[in-house]
This record gives C-alpha cells, structure tokens and sequence, in this order.
C-alpha cells in the first residue's frame, strides 16, 4: 500500500516531475495525476499499482510500511503516529511561512 502523500513525498525526494515518474513506472501522466489526488491509500488497478512501485523503487525510493523498520538503515522521514494535520493549520506558523527555520 501507498498512500497519495507517500507519492508526493517520493516524488519530492527524487526532485522529480509526474512525467519523468510516468516514464520510470511506465504509466500515462494522468495516471500519475490520478494517484496523486487520492484522498488516502491509492486505490486502482493492481498492475498500475505494481508498476508505480517498481518505478519509484528504481529510482532510489524504499517505501517503509507503517511500523516497519527499513531493511537498509538510512536516512529517510515518516509521519509520527499522533500526526494530525489540524495541528498546522491551527498554528499559524505552517510550511511557507519562513518563520522558525533558522534560514536567516
């Protein structure tokens, strides 16, 4: 399983636009869109599913289940379990806002 926001993460992390992704997975872009809009787990055809994973997977990206440890060690992010997502919008202080991110 992977979810919509599993995909934008890998996708980000390679530095990669939906088309090369659809050329890695050997998937149409509107696919890769499709996925991408997914509000949770992708859903969809088990063969798309398969090639999207293997291309994500040749491109460098280990997908680690949830509570899983990576069989590889490195470095990597993941969503803690209390995430909630109300969290940052509630805050005021979000993505973007430049604030607290010791850039300056």
């Amino acid at each position: 399983m992977i979810t919509s926001s599993q995909l934008r993460a890998a996708r980000a992390l390679l530095g990669i636009d939906q088309r090369t992704l659809a050329e890695l997975s050997n998937l149409s872009v509107p696919t890769i869109q499709r996925m991408e809009a997914s509000e949770a787990v992708i859903r969809g055809n088990v063969d798309s599913l398969m090639k999207l994973i293997a291309g994500l997977e040749k491109a460098g990206i280990e997908l680690i289940a949830e509570g899983a440890v990576s069989d590889r060690g490195g470095r990597g992010v993941r969503l803690k379990p209390d995430f909630d997502p109300a969290r940052i919008s509630a805050t005021g202080n979000g993505a973007g806002s430049g604030e607290g991110h010791g850039d300056d």
